[in-house]
């Protein structure tokens, strides 16, 4: 008896070996995969540490930062698509159009709303007051949204990047609010627009897309990405003056110019896989009704308040409700099993929600207005 105890024992305590051995030699292997990347991660962190105390440079590094990870996590949203749908085209003629389109928008808002990049976004209550000053974790913040989208993880940059800016309580609360709301009414229109429609897409998006689809694709992803801009741009721009002159202007524009050129040369890197995962994505036809809604949707909630909001969990949202409809009508052909589209879902929806307790978390530890409005939640 106690010689098979000691065989059991000595069994155990070497599976236990060879599994800790295995996680060790993965770590070691993810370490030298992602070597580059902890690299540029760990020299970005010590930046912020040096510069945050000199609010004219730290402005300008927490602007670099932001401008790339907000563009890199959220073009999931508004490029994925068009991306995941034209592989065969150029990157660079990619790259021009969009681009094209980011300089175009941007410089309306500046030329008209007086030098302000953001669509009047960063006039609503809480955000019109450029910051004075810096904490670490506000020019931090994006090096952490840099790991999340790392992880492919489709965050709310606006909850990472504005909610520590906030300067009136109850600020985040409106956004938070605008948000929640924008997820249940992108996920109940898509539900409803492709239950309705999945006769229509069953008999007709199938065999070759006519070359018309990839202009409307075009046109629609195009205005997508301008709608998305004008409620967005908001992310980037906050830690610059609200007011930007001919010089800062350039100086904005260029950078996401070129961010914008890398990101297509990396054809979206790996947040994009978060969009290529879902059904039917990469035919012209279903992208462009995708963006067609997504669209709608977003400029609905320009007009209604200028009161930022996170654009990604209105996608998580539509996307949600698209792959639910699909599992319904048309599991069988393009859609997923109703199962495996709940746990899409809920990964989504998981992944925004860890992006918004580390948002809170960075608001909470720099920002005296929202301790206080946690304290007023509290009672």
């Amino acid at each position: 008896m106690d010689s098979a105890s000691d065989s059991a024992l000595g069994s155990l305590t070497g599976s236990k070996a060879i599994a800790s051995k295995d996680l060790s030699s993965q770590f070691i292997s993810y370490l030298r995969r992602e070597r580059l990347f902890l690299l540029f991660i760990g020299i970005f962190f010590v930046v912020a540490a040096f510069t945050y105390e000199t609010p004219h440079i730290a402005m300008w590094v927490g602007f670099a930062l932001a401008g790339y990870s907000a563009i890199a996590n959220d073009s999931i949203q508004t490029i994925g698509t068009f991306i995941a749908s034209n592989q065969d085209k150029k990157w660079w003629v990619l790259w021009l159009f969009i681009g094209g389109i980011f300089l175009a928008t941007v410089y309306y808002s500046w030329s008209v709303y007086d030098g302000d990049v953001s669509s009047q976004r960063l006039t609503a209550k809480g955000f019109s007051e450029a910051p004075q000053s810096f904490a670490f974790l506000q020019i931090a913040a994006p090096v952490f949204l840099l790991i999340l989208t790392r992880l492919r993880m489709p965050v709310s940059t606006t909850f990472l990047l504005l909610s520590s800016f906030a300067t009136k309580s109850g600020a985040i609360g409106s956004v938070m609010f605008k948000s929640v709301s924008g997820y249940f009414l992108a996920f109940a229109v898509a539900l409803v627009v492709w239950f309705l429609l999945s006769g229509l897409i069953r008999k007709y998006v199938v065999g070759k897309a006519h070359p018309a689809w990839t202009i409307a694709q075009w046109i629609t992803s195009g205005t997508l990405w301008s709608v998305w801009i004008m409620q967005d741009a908001a992310n980037i721009a906050v830690y610059l003056p609200r007011s930007l002159d001919e010089t800062q202007f350039i100086i904005f524009g260029g950078y996401i110019f070129i961010g914008l050129g890398l990101l297509f040369y990396l054809k979206g890197d790996r947040i994009q896989g978060v969009v290529t995962e879902k059904s039917a994505v990469t035919d012209v036809r279903s992208a462009t009704l995708i963006d067609f809604v997504y669209a709608i949707i977003l400029y609905y909630f320009k007009i209604v308040s200028a009161i930022p909001m996170s654009t990604t969990w209105v996608f998580i949202g539509l996307l949600g409700g698209r792959e639910i409809a699909m599992s319904i009508t048309d599991a069988k052909a393009n859609g997923k099993p109703f199962k495996d589209s709940l746990k899409l879902i809920g990964k989504d929806v998981l992944y925004a929600t860890i992006g918004l307790v580390v948002s809170i978390l960075i608001a909470v530890s720099v920002n005296p207005n929202i301790q206080e409005e946690i304290r007023q939640l509290l009672g």
